[in-house]
């Protein structure tokens, strides 16, 4: 073998790429032969031109397109390629950000099918306790329980824009509800215009609110329309059964099935207001 004269099927042999993956380099004008044979076509390449070959490999794997590969060589400039490959690496920072927060979104959804399977879903009261959460709340333009499903889109609508305006990742737009607050739930007030969505615990810290670990009494529905209504089922029964409110009622989405013929959401929710037991 003529280290200094290599085909390109020894040199594609020796540096564990295709020929054709040679040959896209050099339409790319990344990588040339050293000799191309008039009459044949054939190219050939110098053993030396391997450290070419290994840092557009590298710079592949980093993520960088062949075009923006050629730009930095091209430049023969090491503060340049120092400078694109800083970007780079922020780039990829930021992409695994957005990944990390797509999969925690994707495991919290993952975990409330496997709540929706347990949960009892013929309007049974019960009772359960709930470790401390975080939520972000936003204010809308009108009461949740003075709309219909139309306004009840609306008002998502509304939460999203506030989290894109605010730069907060739409990933985190999913178990979504409304909150009563605990002084409008001891008047017996059923009114909220407020929406909210759970974080994760390392998520907006600074920007959430904390609910308190509590014991919750509780009742799950799939009927919008019903929310009300069972608002005050369970406000009834904390009180028929000598319990006290301690904290906000929390309308939790734990499935928004996905929309197929019906153009309206089907959702599958809990209802939850947190109690202790007044002696």
């Amino acid at each position: 073998m003529d280290l200094q004269r290599l085909t390109i099927g020894q040199m594609a042999q020796l540096n564990h790429i295709s020929e054709q993956t040679l040959r896209l380099y050099d339409r790319e004008g990344l990588l040339k032969a050293q000799e191309v044979d008039l009459k044949s076509g054939y190219r050939y390449y110098h053993i030396l031109q391997s450290a070419r070959i290994d840092l557009i490999q590298n710079m592949k794997m980093y993520g960088l397109t062949l075009k923006q590969i050629r730009d930095m060589l091209d430049s023969n400039d090491a503060n340049v390629i120092r400078r694109n490959l800083e970007a780079q690496a922020e780039d990829i920072d930021s992409r695994l950000r957005q990944l990390s927060q797509a999969r925690n979104t994707l495991i919290r959804v993952l975990e409330n099918y496997k709540k929706y399977e347990a949960l009892p879903k013929n309007g049974q009261i019960f009772l359960e306790y709930q470790a401390e959460r975080r939520i972000y709340s936003c204010t809308c333009e009108q009461d949740f329980f003075e709309q219909d499903e139309a306004g009840y889109e609306y008002m998502l609508r509304q939460l999203k824009q506030h989290l894109v305006s605010h730069d907060i990742p739409l990933s985190l737009f999913c178990n979504i509800g409304t909150i009563i607050r605990q002084e409008q739930l001891e008047k017996n007030k059923i009114s909220s215009k407020e929406v909210f969505l759970f974080v994760d615990e390392n998520s907006l810290n600074e920007q959430c609110e904390v609910i308190p670990a509590a014991t919750y009494v509780c009742l799950c529905c799939d009927d919008f329309a019903k929310e009300a209504e069972n608002a005050a089922k369970l406000l009834d029964y904390i009180k028929q059964n000598g319990y006290k409110i301690a904290g906000d009622y929390l309308c939790e989405a734990i499935i928004d099935f996905p929309v197929l013929e019906e153009k309206k959401r089907h959702i599958f929710s809990k209802i939850q207001i947190p109690v202790v037991f007044e002696n």
